[in-house]
Order: structure tokens, then sequence, then C-alpha cells
């Protein structure tokens, strides 16, 4: 009973975590595309990124939960899992504006 509290507490934290990286990283992501919207240098690249690279996260995200939901691996463990896919896009996305927008 124990045992399964502290994972359930566990995952909460960890789930907590990656919804707030996500919501971080978003929130860049947004920030920077639009400041490059407005000063028209929004390269086309970055533009059919912003619509492609989404189906294919939530996707991915909607697999990995319907496998962790099959495995019986509880609620948090496929939110966990749904949330990995995004939040790996998104961070990879502010990393690479942050650079990018840094450079002269």
């Amino acid at each position: 009973m124990l045992t399964h509290l502290f994972k359930t507490m566990d995952q909460n934290q960890r789930l907590m975590v990656k919804t707030w990286q996500l919501w971080f990283s978003a929130a860049t992501v947004v920030q920077l595309r639009v400041m490059q919207m407005a000063l028209g240098t929004l390269r086309p690249e970055e533009a059919a990124r912003m619509v492609f690279e989404k189906p294919a996260a939530f996707a991915s995200g909607a697999e990995r939960a319907m496998r962790a939901m099959a495995g019986g691996k509880g609620y948090q463990a496929a939110t966990l899992a749904a949330l990995a896919p995004v939040n790996r896009r998104a961070g990879s996305n502010a990393r690479r504006l942050t650079r990018s927008s840094r450079r002269p």
C-alpha cells in the first residue's frame, strides 16, 4: 500500500514538472515565432514546421498513451507518455529558436 502511494506521488510530481516544462517551452516558441512574424523574418521552413510537426507529435503521444494504458500502467504514466513527444518537440524548438534569435 505504501509503495503504491509513493509511486503515485512520484508520478504526480514528474507529471507536474513535465507539464511546467511544456508550458514554458511552448510559451517561448510562441513568443519567438510571433516576433519573427511581426518582423517579417519568419522563414518558410519554420512556418511549415509550425504546421506539420504538431500532428506527428500528437499522434505519437496518443500511441504512447494507449500503449501505457494497454499495459496497465495507469493514468499518470499514460499522461506522461502522451506528453513526452510533444514536450520533446517544444523543448527542441525553444532551444533552436533561442539560439537563432541570439545570432546577429
